[in-house]
């Protein structure tokens, strides 16, 4: 059974206000702390970090032990997902290198078939993280959404102006659906494993919606989060779902709307009054200051801080960056962002 009341995360995703809010980082297990470097130089590569089960689970509970977050991100990777389906996956120097799925004949080569047995080692690094965390520290599990994961399949990496994603999925409709139609299906069964396994909470990384017009937005955004939401809850009916439509703008109202998600990562540019009015008046939200800000430090970081907080504080609200930790984060920045947010905000 999933345990609510003595985490501040879940209490703020089930709807209350906490003053302080609870706070965690998107990539806040990384290269910015000297003990992940110091744990990274004993896998064989990053794949294998994340598919060793104490190494992964060391990984995520780091910056736990250091700082003390309200959540524990389990430390993994969106492309898993597409290492499943059986494409090679490698990690290089600038970012994650895979064989590209180019039409649907390469997509039709890959299998949903091993996708639970293959991530076996996700589910057991998941396990052993819960029983090592504080009471009341919850657990998020993650997975990428359907479009940003085949992104990454198509281009076979990442890419400047997704090009050859976006003219597949226009020229070849039906072809470019299959793929995304497996990625859900593997997206299902992964984040069932890791909250059959601990999570309590998980978040949907759609990184680069924000490169699509609103018809494709709605087909290949919005329509696989909500199939992925609505299966999830059917499975695991007390767990609760963030979305984060990177980019989406504008777009964002709809995809609250529309999804089913449970809450809302802002990326660094939403407003706050906009999230305010228009989002968190019917939903969490989480987010959303600039990592450069965290890199900087000082009283630059103090002031947005405070002022993340004045303006989304006084209703449910998760502290969080707009996206992941800079690798050139000083731990002693992070370590101020730890103070300021033990501290009730006075009005």
């Amino acid at each position: 059974m999933i345990e609510t009341l003595p985490k501040p995360l879940l209490r703020v995703f089930a709807g209350e206000t906490l003053n302080p809010p609870p706070w965690w980082l998107m990539r806040q297990a990384g290269r910015y702390l000297p003990e992940y470097r110091a744990l990274r130089a004993r896998a064989a590569d990053f794949v294998s970090l994340c598919l060793t089960p104490p190494l992964a689970a060391e990984a995520t509970l780091q910056p736990i032990r250091r700082f003390g977050m309200d959540a524990a991100i389990l430390f993994s990777d969106i492309l898993l997902v597409p290492y499943a389906l059986g494409q090679k996956l490698g990690f290089r120097g600038d970012g994650p290198a895979l064989d590209p799925v180019a039409d649907r004949h390469a997509a039709a080569a890959l299998s949903g078939g091993q996708v639970g047995a293959r991530l076996a080692p996700v589910f057991e690094a998941a396990a052993r993280v819960r029983t090592e965390l504080p009471a009341s520290t919850a657990l998020i599990g993650f997975a990428g959404a359907p479009w940003t994961v085949a992104t990454y399949m198509v281009e076979g990496g990442t890419s400047r102006d997704f090009a050859a994603v976006r003219a597949w999925a226009y020229r070849d409709p039906a072809g470019f659906a299959a793929l995304l139609e497996l990625i859900e299906a593997a997206t299902i069964e992964f984040l069932a494993g890791q909250v059959a396994a601990g999570a309590e909470i998980v978040q949907l990384f759609d990184s680069w919606a924000g490169i699509l017009p609103e018809p494709g937005f709605v087909r290949w955004v919005i329509e696989p989060t909500r199939r992925i939401v609505t299966a999830l809850k059917q499975r695991c009916p007390e767990c609760r779902v963030i979305g984060f439509p990177r980019g989406a703008g504008l777009l964002y109202e709809r995809y609250m709307l529309e999804t089913g998600v449970d809450g809302l990562g802002l990326d660094t540019v939403v407003p706050i009054g906009y999230a305010s009015a228009r989002l968190q008046s019917r939903i969490p939200v989480q987010g959303n200051l600039d990592p450069v800000l965290l890199r900087v430090g000082g009283a630059a970081l103090a002031e947005a801080v405070a002022a993340l907080r004045r303006g989304l504080g006084n209703a449910p609200y998760v502290f969080n960056l707009g996206h992941g930790v800079l690798p050139e984060t000083p731990v002693e920045n992070v370590a101020e962002l730890a103070r300021l947010m033990a501290e009730p905000l006075s009005d």
